[in-house]
C-alpha cells in the first residue's frame, strides 16, 4: 500500500503520506502560529497512496488533509489518521457536516491540528518488566483521575503523565503489589457534541480520534509534540519501578459518530472503506458498538491502520500490551457475524512485534452474537464478567449455590483454556465503585444529565440495609464487606484487576456511569483517614500473600485433591451441597507446594466451622480475619477437629502446616 503513512520527520524534512485512493487530489494544509493556512498538493500516487517531501517542515509544525473527488470535500479539514500528535480543541459546528452532506463552509476554525514529531528519544537501559501472566495482578487507572488530588504530586504535574511518574505515585503502587497499570484511554480523544452542548466533557476517553498520538490534555509540557516525549518518559519510569503499562485501547469506533456526527477524518477520507456501513443503506452506519459508527477491520484500510498503531505503540512507546474495548468488533467478518478465525485475530496472532506483548478482550459488544466470553485465542486473556456478577451474588447473599462459586475462584476452567486467560475483577471503570457497591442498592446518575436512564440497572449490589451514607453499625458492615470482596478477589485463581482508588475507599456517591464526570466525583481522593489506611493496608497485604502463595501462580487448573471443599462441620461438601441456593458457608481447601484453608461466609450471624482431619493439615494458622479492621494474623494455632468461630460476612484464610 506505497510509502509508510503520517507525516515522519527523518531529522532533514517531513515526508507525508495518507491513503487516499478515491481522491482526485490531497492538500497538506500547514498553520503558523497565528491560524494562517498554507497548502501545498502531495504530487505523488502510489497504490492508492498519495505522498510527497517537504523539506522545510519541522517538528512542531501543525498540519491536515483537505481531500478532493468526487465523494470528496476540500472544504473540511481532516485529520490525519496517522498523525503522532494532536494540537488544538473540537468545537462542534454545522460546518462539520455529517455523512453524505456536502457545502463550502471551512471547517477548519472548529477541529484540532496534527503535529509532526520528532520520534527521537533517549530509553537508555529500558526493559520491559515482562511480568509473567501468572504473576501479574493488573491495576486499571485513569491519568487524570488518579493524580489530579495526590497531595504528594506538584500541582503543575497532577493530571498528567508525569504525574503518574512522579515517585510519589509510583510509592503508592509498588507499596501496594500491583504488577501492570493498565490505562484507560490514552489515544487522542473529543468529547461528543451532545455533552459539550450540556456543558459536560467526555472524562474515560472512550471516543478516539487518533490512534497515533498520546491525548495532549495528558501532557504537562505541550501538545507541540511535548505530549509524546512525557508519555514516553512516563513509560520508562514505570519500566524502572517494575510496573508494566497496558493501555485500554479503542479502536471499534471513532469520535466521527454516527452518519449526523462531524467529519473530521477517516470519514472524509473514505467512508465507506474505512466504517462498516448498512448494506440496505449506505448512509447509514452498521453500528454494534453503541456509539453511531463500527470500524470495519474486516477490510485492508480499517485493519492496516490498526495494526500499524499496535505496533507504533509497541515499538515507539514500548507498552506492554493491550486491553481491547469491545472486542468482538474487531473480529466482525464482511458479513457482519463474529469470526473468531477471522481476519483480524489471525493476523494479530502471527504479528512478530504483538507476539510477545499482553492481549486482554473485553469480550462483548453491543452487536449480535456480540458475548464471547472465553471464545478468544489462546494468548488472549478476558474481562470475567461472570466472575464479578457470581462474587458479587455470593457476598449480598443472593448465591444460587456453591458450584458456579467454586467454578470462578479456581480460574474459570469452564470457560477457558488456562486460568491466566480469565481476568478476575470486582468493580471496574464502568459501574459502582467498590465502596458504593457496598453502599447503594440503585444507581444515581442525575449529574449525568440524562434522567437517571443511562448506566447499568442490574449491579447485583447490596447497600447493607441504607442507601448512601449510613450508621456507624452499617458504615462496619460495609467495610467488611469490602474487605471480604478484596479477600476473594486476590485470593482467586486468575489474574486479578483492581479499580484505582477502591483501595482508598473512593466513593462516586452511588453515580455507576461517570464517564461524562471531569470533576472530584471521578479523581481518587488521596485523603488519609483511618479507614482508608486500614483498607489499603488490606489491600496491600493479600497481595504479598498472594505474591507468596505458590498455589496462585500455576500456569494449569488445579486437579484431583489440588482444590477441596468443605462443609461446617469439616468434611468435604457432599453432592447436594453444591447445588444449596441458601448455602452462605464454605472452605475451599488448596494445596500446591503449600497448604490454604479460606473460610467464605456470607451468613449474617457468627458461625462455628469445624477444621478439616489431619489428613489435610496437621495444623492451623490464622492468617487473616475480615472481622478485623486491620490486616492482623490471628496467632492462634489449631489443631484438626478444632472449632472456628467466624463472625458474620466474614472470611478467614488458614495457613495447614502439614509437617
Amino acid at each position: 500500500m506505497g510509502p509508510d503513512l503520517g507525516a515522519i520527520w527523518d531529522g532533514q524534512g517531513t515526508n507525508v503520506a495518507v491513503w487516499a485512493p478515491a481522491a482526485d487530489g490531497v492538500q497538506v494544509c500547514l498553520f503558523d502560529d497565528a491560524g494562517r493556512e498554507t497548502r501545498l498538493g502531495l504530487p505523488a500516487l502510489t497504490d492508492g497512496v498519495w505522498h510527497g517531501r517537504l523539506p522545510d517542515v519541522r517538528p512542531g509544525q501543525r498540519y491536515g488533509f483537505r481531500v478532493s473527488g468526487p465523494e470528496c470535500n476540500p472544504a473540511k479539514l481532516l485529520q490525519d489518521p496517522y498523525a503522532r500528535a494532536i494540537e488544538g480543541a473540537f468545537r462542534p459546528h454545522d460546518a462539520l457536516l455529517g455523512n453524505g452532506r456536502y457545502d463550502s463552509r471551512d471547517s477548519a476554525p472548529y477541529v484540532p491540528r496534527g503535529v509532526v514529531v520528532d520520534d527521537d528519544f533517549d530509553w537508555a537501559d529500558d526493559r520491559l518488566p515482562a511480568v509473567p501472566w501468572t504473576d501479574t495482578v493488573l491495576y486499571e487507572a485513569h491519568v487524570r483521575g488518579l493524580t489530579l488530588c495526590h497531595p504528594g504530586v506538584p500541582e503543575r504535574l497532577r493530571g498528567t503523565y508525569a504525574g503518574l511518574a512522579h515517585p510519589a505515585v509510583l510509592e503508592h503502587l509498588t507499596g501496594l503489589g500491583v504488577t501492570s497499570v493498565e490505562l484507560m484511554p490514552v489515544h487522542h480523544f473529543l468529547s461528543e457534541p451532545r455533552l459539550l452542548q450540556r456543558g459536560l466533557r467526555n472524562f474515560w476517553g472512550y471516543n478516539t480520534l487518533a490512534f497515533f498520538a498520546p491525548h495532549a490534555g495528558y501532557s504537562s509540557g505541550g501538545a507541540r509534540g511535548e505530549q509524546v516525549t512525557e508519555f514516553k518518559a512516563m513509560v520508562k519510569t514505570l519500566h524502572a519501578a517494575g510496573l508494566e503499562v497496558i493501555l485500554d485501547v479503542v479502536y471499534n469506533h471513532t469520535a466521527e459518530g454516527d452518519e449526523t456526527g462531524p467529519t473530521l477524518s477517516l470519514r472524509g477520507i473514505d467512508n465507506a472503506a474505512y466504517y462498516r456501513l448498512e448494506p440496505a443503506d449506505p448512509s447509514r452506519y452498521a453500528d454494534v458498538t453503541g456509539c453511531g459508527n463500527t470500524l470495519d477491520t474486516s477490510r485492508a484500510p480499517g485493519l492496516r491502520l490498526v495494526m500499524d498503531s499496535l505496533r507504533y505503540w509497541v515499538e515507539q512507546m514500548h507498552v506492554d500490551g493491550f486491553r481491547f474495548d469491545l472486542a468482538p468488533a474487531l473480529t466482525r467478518s464482511s458479513t457482519g457475524a463474529v469470526d473468531m478465525g477471522g481476519v483480524f485475530l489471525s493476523v494479530v496472532g502471527q504479528d512478530p512485534v504483538l507476539r510477545g506483548v499482553k492481549l486482554i478482550a473485553e469480550p462483548w459488544d453491543v452487536g449480535s452474537d456480540g458475548y464471547q466470553l472465553g471464545g478468544f485465542p489462546p494468548q488472549w486473556s478476558e474481562w470475567n464478567d461472570r466472575y464479578r456478577s457470581c462474587v458479587r451474588d455470593f457476598w449480598r447473599g443472593r448465591s444460587d449455590g456453591i458450584r458456579e462459586l467454586a467454578a470462578r475462584l479456581t480460574g474459570s476452567a469452564d470457560l477457558f483454556r488456562r486460568p491466566t486467560a480469565s481476568v478476575n475483577f470486582i468493580t471496574a471503570h464502568d459501574g459502582f465503585t467498590l465502596r458504593d457497591l457496598v453502599s447503594y442498592d440503585a444507581k444515581h446518575n442525575e449529574a449525568n444529565a440524562e434522567g437517571n436512564r443511562d448506566g447499568e440497572d442490574h449491579n447485583r449490589s447490596w447497600n447493607c440495609g441504607m442507601e448512601g451514607p449510613g450508621t456507624p453499625d452499617v458504615e462496619e458492615l460495609r467495610r467488611r464487606q469490602s474487605r471480604n470482596l478484596l479477600t476473594t478477589l486476590l485470593l482467586s485463581t486468575g489474574v486479578p484487576m483492581l479499580l484505582a482508588g477502591d483501595e482508598l475507599r473512593r466513593t462516586q456517591h452511588g453515580n455507576n456511569n461517570a464517564y461524562c464526570q471531569d470533576n472530584e466525583l471521578s479523581y481518587v481522593d488521596w485523603s488519609d483517614s483511618a479507614e482508608a489506611r486500614n483498607l489499603r493496608d488490606w489491600t496491600a497485604a493479600l497481595l504479598r500473600l498472594r505474591k507468596g502463595l505458590p498455589v496462585l501462580h500455576r500456569p494449569t487448573f488445579p486437579g484431583g485433591l489440588d482444590v477441596v471443599w468443605f462443609d461446617s462441620d469439616g468434611t468435604q461438601l457432599p453432592a447436594p451441597g453444591w447445588q444449596e441456593a441458601g448455602r452462605q458457608t464454605v472452605g475451599m481447601h488448596q494445596r500446591w507446594r503449600d497448604g490454604w484453608l479460606l473460610w467464605l461466609h456470607a451468613g449474617a450471624e457468627t458461625v462455628a466451622v469445624t477444621l478439616p482431619g489431619d489428613s489435610w493439615g496437621h495444623s492451623y494458622d490464622v492468617v487473616l480475619d475480615t472481622a478485623l479492621e486491620r490486616p492482623d494474623p490471628g496467632g492462634q494455632q489449631l489443631r484438626p477437629g478444632d472449632v472456628l468461630w467466624i463472625t458474620g460476612r466474614s472470611a478467614v484464610l488458614l495457613r495447614c502446616d502439614h509437617h
